[in-house]
């Protein structure tokens, strides 16, 4: 199972014991929208809820941080994920936050993780079958974490980069946010973008239809804001979901996936110690 799977893999697939499907929803502050309820109202047959404010640090203010190891596996456990299973995360925009439950589940050593491609929307327009209410609660099993801190960067990390540039962050939000054309959804950020980052909005990484582009397009366009292989990269976002979709980018373009900022700017731009740049993308 590689990072993406199609609707007609998950066709195949869906009911094994083994295969655990999560829509990972979530949605904007700006958005009028509730992942959870739109969940009940329609998912996959048999899919569960990856709440990513719950698979979550609870004691920051900053919204869906990276947990403890100990958190992550004890609500892993609770939602009926051991170490055996395969795990396929999707949303319901196409390709939005599904990608942040499978880099979670890379930072804790369980690779056998994927996205599926397109998500709800080509789920739907297929004529798949779809399904209301809550799911029938899985049995607790045991999950064991293996904590790959390398994949993580936290505000000091990406303050000391800013100096040394050893590290290509790559900015995920959509270009006017990242020249600072436009507002900030979250009320109080400042505007603009981590100095010597390059913008690289995550829908250039996807078709109109919410699916991925060939890898060959997707590693171009990667080429094209800096990388080489060289440098490791960090992606970077609004608060750590579709900067998931670039490193899940990195994968399917077969270069290193780096690490991700995990705070991006919702720390970043409410910070006054931190250095912000407004230009062109």
């Amino acid at each position: 199972m590689g990072p993406l799977v199609t609707t007609d893999w998950l066709v195949t697939e869906l009911g094994k014991p083994d295969l655990i499907v999560f829509d990972a929803t979530k949605y904007l502050p700006n958005e009028d929208k509730d992942g959870h309820a739109e969940f009940l109202r329609g998912h996959i047959p048999g899919a569960r809820y990856f709440d990513i404010d719950v698979v979550a640090d609870p004691d920051t203010e900053l919204p869906h941080m990276v947990p403890t190891p100990g958190r992550f596996a004890k609500l892993m456990s609770v939602l009926g994920v051991s170490n055996d299973s395969r795990v396929v995360f999707y949303d319901q925009k196409g390709l939005a936050s599904a990608a942040r439950g499978w880099w979670l589940m890379g930072l804790f050593g369980h690779d056998s993780a994927a996205v599926l491609d397109g998500g709800l929307p080509k789920w739907q327009r297929e004529g798949r079958a779809v399904e209301a209410g809550e799911p029938t609660s899985p049995r607790p099993v045991t999950f064991r974490p293996d904590f790959r801190a390398t994949r993580l960067r936290g505000i000091g990390d990406v303050l000391g980069n800013v100096g040394t540039q050893v590290e290509l962050v790559l900015d995920a939000r959509a270009a006017a946010r990242f020249t600072g054309e436009v507002p900030e959804p979250r009320a109080g950020m400042r505007s603009g973008h981590i100095p010597g980052s390059a913008s690289v909005p995550y829908t250039d990484l996807l078709n109109a239809d919410g699916t991925f582009r060939p890898a060959e397009a997707v590693r171009t366009r990667l080429v094209k804001a800096g990388v080489d292989g060289a440098r490791t990269v960090v992606t970077s976002c609004g608060s750590g979901v579709t900067a998931c979709i670039l490193t899940l980018g990195l994968r399917v373009a077969g270069l290193p996936e780096g690490a991700v900022y995990d705070g991006s700017w919702t720390e970043w731009g409410s910070r006054s110690d931190t250095p912000v740049e407004s230009r062109s993308a």
